[in-house]
């Protein structure tokens, strides 16, 4: 099978920059990474774009694949063709390669920093105004207390890997037409360990972890939102080979609140007013989040209307002070009147020289010959 043209294979084009080669060449490799994607052409589509990067990265290479694509004219230069191996490491050291590792190998035997762990917890609207103590209760890997993570019986010690002779690593030599290709892979003797456990603990059976319950203090601070996360440093699960601990993210949940609602710092409410209330005014009692405050009524107040309560919303997460809270106020048509109420409003209309029912009628049909062009 015919290759693919290297531009084609990065997708990019003959003018590409170095660094536009670099950048298309980075995302492939993050992508098709045999240690990240295990699908069946996962590796080949990874090699295909180291392969292609040799090529294009080096200047000279560049411009004889340009002149020659594929074929080498000078079969005599030696099996080299485009010149040295390539070294499929780990996952690690593509980045090793562009943030300056050098290049070199991972010891599978040194200390390796524990995963970190997610968890959410729901909590009511003004625990989260106010902030709380509490516990909670996470499962987790620990380093196995018995053989101190060592995976081995007490009393005795892990072998070194015969296949791999402790590297963690099985190296795969292939001659091409551009060269010798060291593929390096994942050791299937010992996972990649260095080291084979032939006397397993009892306790954790060889992995040097178990599975915990821990409990956790957790100080949730005034002001925390929605979908905050908080960070508790070295409570994620334990580290291979002495190595730190993994941190605990706790993202929070908070349930909405029958009255109050929230927007970053403010508080908002929505309180009703009768017609009475709103047209010649009042001093009314509104709830707020630690006690009630009167609130003046104007005179003539319309619906809609908002009233701001100074320092009455949520502490400042990150800073002094407290946000405020509005007030909505809602002007309510009144139902269900007595016969006598509606005496009163008629009167009320009359005095105001406000339209009957009947005039209203007259006015929609003044409307109704202006839209027709009447």
């Amino acid at each position: 099978m015919s290759k693919r043209d290297y531009y084609e294979v990065l997708g990019v084009g003959k003018d590409a920059s170095q660094e536009e080669i670099k950048k298309a060449y980075r995302k492939l490799a993050r992508q098709y990474h045999p240690d990240v994607n295990k699908a069946d052409d996962a590796e080949a589509k990874f090699k295909e774009a180291k392969e292609a990067y040799d090529v294009l990265s080096d200047d000279q290479k560049k411009a004889q694949y340009d002149r020659f694509g594929h074929v080498d004219p000078n079969q005599g230069m030696g099996a080299g063709g485009f010149g040295g191996g390539a070294d499929f490491g780990g996952f690690g050291d593509i980045f090793d390669m562009f943030f300056g590792g050098g290049g070199q190998r991972r010891n599978p035997n040194a200390p390796q920093r524990g995963n970190d762990l997610q968890y959410t917890m729901t909590i009511e609207f003004k625990e989260a105004v106010f902030g709380k103590k509490t516990e909670i209760h996470i499962p987790r890997t620990e380093t196995c207390d018995t053989c101190h993570g060592g995976g081995a019986r007490p009393g005795t010690k892990p072998e070194t890997c015969g296949v791999c002779h402790g590297t963690g690593q099985q190296e795969v030599v292939q001659n091409t037409a551009f060269g010798r290709i060291v593929n390096r892979r994942v050791c299937s003797a010992c996972q990649g360990q260095g080291q084979i456990v032939k006397d397993k603990c009892g306790t954790c059976h060889g992995t040097g972890k178990i599975k915990k319950q821990r409990t956790i203090s957790l100080n949730i601070p005034a002001g925390v939102d929605d979908g905050a996360q908080l960070r508790v440093t070295g409570e994620g699960e334990s580290g291979t080979r002495g190595g730190p601990s993994g941190d605990l993210y706790v993202v929070i949940r908070v349930k909405p609140h029958e009255f109050f609602e929230r927007e970053g710092d403010d508080i908002y409410c929505e309180v009703p007013l009768t017609f009475a209330q709103a047209a010649l005014g009042d001093e009314i009692e509104i709830p707020t989040l630690t006690e009630k405050v009167k609130l003046k009524i104007p005179a003539g107040t319309q619906t809609d209307t908002y009233f701001r309560l100074k320092g009455k919303g949520v502490p400042r997460l990150r800073g002094y002070g407290q946000g405020d809270q509005h007030v909505k106020v809602v002007v309510v048509t009144p139902t269900n009147m007595t016969e006598e109420q509606r005496d009163l409003l008629r009167e009320f209309a009359r005095l105001s020289g406000e339209h009957t029912h009947e005039q209203q009628q007259t006015i929609f049909e003044r409307m109704k010959k202006a839209f027709l062009g009447e």
